[in-house]
């Protein structure tokens, strides 16, 4: 019966963390799609000018 509630906690503690991770990926992922769309890669404008 222990056995149960301590591999209870460590199951939640490990899909807490996964969470937590899966969240700031897709954050991290948003962000970055956001700004390659503002901020194109390839020439800029400056360097045309050289």
């Amino acid at each position: 019966m222990i056995a149960a509630n301590i591999w209870h906690w460590w199951i939640g503690v490990v899909l807490t963390g996964v969470g937590v991770l899966t969240a700031v990926g897709l954050v991290a992922g948003y962000l970055k799609s956001v700004t390659a769309l503002k901020h194109p890669l390839g020439r800029r404008q400056g360097d045309s000018e050289l």
